[in-house]
């Protein structure tokens, strides 16, 4: 069994100058908050990128002092002889702007104003995103990354980044994710900003300064999410229809253990995470798509790239299918781009990308270390 990283600190960083979004504002003052795991070596050709999902952050290996039993989100594939191997790599994970976990977004001070952003903060995508990290490299020292990697909503911004910094990237890891969202991924993406919308305690975004939090909404958006996230399998092996008091009550609280689940979830959720921010990435999913300035053109939009590409799926995950993934492969074949695919068979639907089932490690791994 690979031994885990261990100890780790935050770091933050002042990205120098300011950054023009896609949407038209500037921001400025940012700061990021992110971590590293192994060592840069001395020319810098180590360096992998950990890009986070939409819920994630920066904390994605390792353990804090205070909170040993809570390892990062991606612990199971990153540390020392594991898929990301932190003996041979220098691994870099940031929280993104827009973020709630120390980086600049709707919770920060806004310095021009000397107020708090919140709903004030700018729209930003994928790729303000990857501008923001193209400010990180380049103030670590980082001329090209051997790799950029991500899942889901990761998985997206590597594949951005593929395509807008072609000299910067030599892989790129493009795993459970998409080359858009279906008109039924935004539905649950609007349900999700419906419920926290219209919870009273929302204040149309000005929630901090009212000094309230809308948790209920927060809750429920979470809830839709987090079943989307699952397979029905996986539902069924861990829940089944087990009910929680072994009987029927035959009311409206608790009586399956599914129930109970998605409670706890929402009720975790809603206590660490900015509504405001929430609505942010959500919106940031929605928008993303790489064909957009090529007429729809997906082939033509992968033509700059010059990066290793792995695709990798999920049989079980019908939030961003194979069939998705399988999009992405063919425009990437038909653009005579150097692709590898792998679809993994695994019962834990879209969360299937936090595991490291053997196949789908070893593959991740030999594509880094070819």
């Amino acid at each position: 069994m690979n031994k885990g990283i261990g100890i780790v600190e935050e770091k933050s960083i002042s990205l120098q100058g300011s950054l023009l979004l896609e949407s038209g504002q500037t921001l400025n003052n940012i700061e990021l908050v992110y971590e590293t795991y192994g060592e840069l070596n001395s020319d810098a050709s180590n360096a992998i990128l950990i890009c986070h999902a939409l819920s994630g952050n920066h904390h994605a290996a390792g353990v804090y002092q205070d909170e040993k039993e809570r390892p990062g989100w991606w612990d199971a594939l990153i540390g020392p002889g594991k898929a990301i191997n932190t003996d041979k790599y220098f691994v870099v994970c940031p929280n993104n702007i827009g973020g709630c976990h120390g980086s600049t977004g709707p919770s920060s001070l806004n310095a021009e104003t000397n107020e708090i952003y919140g709903p004030d903060f700018p729209v930003i995508t994928v790729k303000d995103w990857v501008n923001s990290q193209a400010k990180l490299a380049d103030q670590l020292n980082i001329k090209i990354w051997h790799a950029v990697i991500g899942g889901s909503l990761g998985g997206m911004q590597a594949l951005k980044w593929s395509q807008m910094f072609p000299d910067r990237i030599s892989k790129a890891g493009v795993i459970a994710a998409a080359p858009k969202l279906s008109a039924q991924n935004i539905a649950f993406n609007e349900v999700a900003r419906q419920a926290i919308i219209t919870d009273p305690d929302f204040q149309a975004g000005n929630y901090l300064k009212a000094g309230t939090s809308p948790k209920r909404g927060l809750r429920l958006a979470r809830m839709v999410g987090h079943i989307t996230y699952l397979s029905e399998e996986a539902m069924r092996t861990k829940f089944g229809r087990e009910l929680k008091e072994g009987k029927l009550n035959f009311g409206f609280e608790v009586e399956f253990e599914v129930e109970s689940y998605l409670r706890h979830q929402g009720d975790v959720f809603s206590e660490s995470f900015d509504a405001n921010t929430y609505l942010l990435m959500t919106k940031l999913l929605d928008y993303f798509d790489p064909a957009d300035e090529f007429n729809g053109d997906l082939v033509k939009a992968f033509e700059p790239i010059k990066a290793k590409i792995m695709v990798i799926s999920f049989t079980s995950d019908w939030r961003f299918s194979p069939e998705r993934s399988k999009e992405i492969v063919n425009a990437l074949l038909a653009a005579e781009k150097e692709t590898t695919y792998l679809e993994i068979k695994s019962a834990h639907g879209h969360d299937s990308f936090l595991f490291a089932e053997e196949r789908y490690a070893k593959g991740l791994s030999a594509f880094l270390d070819n």
